[in-house]
């Protein structure tokens, strides 16, 4: 499959940014800059900039208690990062006011329905969003970002039930970085390959090297067309691993400093940044470029955060459904 050189630079400055975000958000929440928990996903950027590479901005997804990256994924590179930024920091200016932080950002202007925190809680949103979809008549396609932690509740065997059963056009997108916390995915499943759990769904379920963004993208594009046509819901793995623990101030020693040294040497970033210089759609310098350019507007990100002013107290009942 041929991609154009202005969406393979697209998808290299999207996980520039992801990261970037991460890692400052990381470092402010442990300045005690920043309210809340944050759970971050550095070391996993191909997953969501290769799937959301091949969605428009009407698409819709879901994500989870690690969904930073969707969300900068999905709303595309012309998109600021300062209402996000401020959300985090839990300021007004924020793009749900301050009110959803880290955990439960939502932005229906990019598509973005929902992250939650609950395992498998979007998954089943996703499914009612996808139905949403086929009775309407358009050709939407749905995108749920699921951890591997979600494989074993009963609301992902619900959502995807639902979604197999109706043939709605919805994507389910496991990220497996192998931790569900601190627990191994492998040590509570009698699975070796996740992707069988599609089999009762009659669905197809395709593994994929998640921190290979090229590959992801490839095996994402199969999946929307299917799910555009009418032909019903993907089940996607990508084996992809966390740089960080769980959630920050996770000193996550459950793992084994092999795995932590085989993840930093599987980073997406500088593999992709490789192979884009060796087809030579980017050089070094343009590299180096992109990334200053990335780290200054999360600088200005941040001063328009810290710069914001938080929510008044009376608006805490406002903005609410019931």
């Amino acid at each position: 499959m041929a991609i154009e050189k202005e969406k393979l630079l697209d998808m290299y400055r999207t996980m520039v940014r992801i990261r970037i975000f991460e890692e400052k958000i990381a470092e402010d929440f442990a300045a005690g800059k920043i309210p809340g928990f944050v759970h971050l996903s550095a070391g996993q950027e191909a997953n969501p900039t290769g799937v959301c590479a091949n969605l428009r901005i009407d698409d819709i997804i879901t994500s989870t208690h690690r969904g930073h990256g969707h969300v900068i994924a999905k709303a595309g590179n012309q998109y600021s990062l300062a209402p996000m930024v401020a959300e985090l920091y839990g300021r007004k200016t924020g793009v749900n006011k301050g009110k959803a932080g880290s955990q439960h950002l939502s932005d229906m202007d990019i598509g973005v329905l929902v992250a939650e925190g609950i395992q498998g809680t979007a998954l089943t949103l996703a499914a009612g969003a996808a139905l949403t979809a086929k009775l309407r008549g358009t050709d939407q396609v749905v995108v749920s970002f699921i951890g591997d932690g979600t494989l074993n509740t009963g609301r992902f065997h619900e959502g995807m039930n639902m979604a197999s059963a109706w043939k709605l056009p919805l994507i389910c997108y496991c990220e497996n970085n192998v931790w569900a916390e601190s627990t191994n995915i492998y040590d509570v499943t009698n699975l070796t390959n996740i992707t069988d759990r599609a089999v009762a769904f009659n669905i197809p379920g395709v593994s994929v090297d998640g921190n290979d963004v090229l590959a992801v993208y490839k095996v994402a594009a199969e999946a929307v067309a299917r799910a555009r046509k009418g032909e019903g819901p993907t089940f996607i793995e990508g084996k992809t691993c966390r740089r960080f623990g769980h959630f920050q101030g996770d000193t996550h020693l459950y793992r084994s400093q092999e795995e932590k040294d085989e993840c930093m040497k599987r980073d997406p970033i500088p593999r992709f940044r490789k192979r884009l210089i060796e087809m030579k759609v980017l050089t070094e310098k343009e590299a180096d470029k992109i990334q200053q350019e990335v780290q200054e507007e999360m600088d200005k990100a941040v001063k328009f955060a810290l710069e914001s002013p938080f929510p008044d107290p009376e608006e805490v009942l406002t903005d609410v459904y019931a």
